[in-house]
């Protein structure tokens, strides 16, 4: 079958190792389904990949992708969920320590078919199309639960997303506004802040700028570049939720005495549980929020779709079709 997949690590030129061709077709275990891929999505995850960033050498050839949405064995639409965990484990998957992810020890999306746990199928509504529904496992689930289960928000409070653009960005920017919040952002780039207030920011800011409110909660996934600005723009009480560091992990300054004396919360968040993947589905079918996509290519041209995310060229998701 054909695949995308990684064949070696280069921290210089990490798109040296992505190659295009044909693999074997997917092992399918007891207890494990196959899903022919209709569309899959991109991710930092699969850049990473290429860094040898959570893969293992011993591991490659490994196919990549962790976003896939298809038809199952039974002729059924549905969306693939890529957190694998261990087969004794029950409750949150995320929580799981054996977990792991689609394109990190099993192979992933981007190829003509994958195998997965029959658990790790959800399904996919008509009123979503393949395009749509292959955006939601990894950055919109991750999107969901910062906002909903880690966050904890309600419709009225406030939001401050930072660094508007990938990904997970555009995600809490329409998620939070289809669930009632009132929603700022940041970024960099006037076009970006253009952007995010199209797709539902209430009101946009250059990185770095004061807020006219202290807000309920920051949606983090920046890390060094931006944290002391989070910190600085919460209330008493307030939260940050962060769920990445594509800026750094060192911070320079921790605040961490504004987060005492506030009585701040640091909440680290991590993809989402099947059962969030089944709301966060529900509510785009329910509510008519649709993932913003920044292109789709066929699969074939995969390479350029990897290019455009190593050059931070990207607002929304891009879509790879089968």
């Amino acid at each position: 079958m054909f695949a995308v997949y990684a064949s070696s690590f280069s921290s210089d030129d990490q798109l040296s190792g992505l190659t295009l061709g044909e693999r074997p077709d997917p092992e399918v275990p007891d207890g494990w389904t196959t899903v022919t891929v209709k569309a899959t999505s991109l991710n930092h995850h699969d850049l990473w990949s290429l860094k040898g960033v959570g893969l293992r050498e011993e591991a490659l050839p490994m196919i990549l992708g962790c976003d896939a949405a298809g038809v199952d064995e039974d002729g059924n639409e549905v969306v693939v969920h890529a957190v694998v965990s261990d087969p004794s484990w029950s409750g949150d998957e995320t929580f799981d320590p054996k977990r792991s992810l689609l394109s990190e020890r099993y192979q992933g999306t981007f190829a003509d078919r994958v195998a997965v746990p029959r658990r790790n199928v959800v399904p996919k509504p008509a009123s979503l199309s393949f395009e749509e529904a292959a955006c939601l496992p990894t950055a919109w689930l991750t999107a969901y639960r910062m906002l909903f289960t880690q966050g904890g928000l309600k419709p009225g409070d406030s939001v401050l997303v930072q660094g508007a653009g990938g990904g997970v960005a555009t995600a809490l920017i329409t998620l939070a506004r289809a669930g009632g919040l009132k929603v700022y952002a940041t970024s960099r780039d006037e076009a970006k802040r253009a952007r995010a207030l199209e797709i539902g920011a209430h009101e946009v800011f250059e990185s770095g700028a004061r807020l006219p409110v202290k807000v309920d909660a920051v949606m983090e996934t920046v890390g060094r570049a931006t944290w002391s600005h989070s910190v600085r723009s919460l209330r008493p009480g307030g939260r940050i939720v962060i769920s990445g560091t594509t800026s750094g992990p060192k911070v320079d300054d921790a605040e961490l005495t504004r987060i005492f004396f506030l009585q701040l919360s640091v909440i680290g968040s991590t993809m989402g549980t099947r059962t969030e993947l089944a709301s966060l589905v529900q509510m785009l079918d329910a509510t008519g929020t649709r993932p913003l996509i920044d292109r789709t290519l066929p699969l074939e041209e995969a390479e350029k779709g990897f290019a455009a995310m190593a050059g931070g060229d990207v607002f929304g998701k891009i879509v790879f079709t089968r």
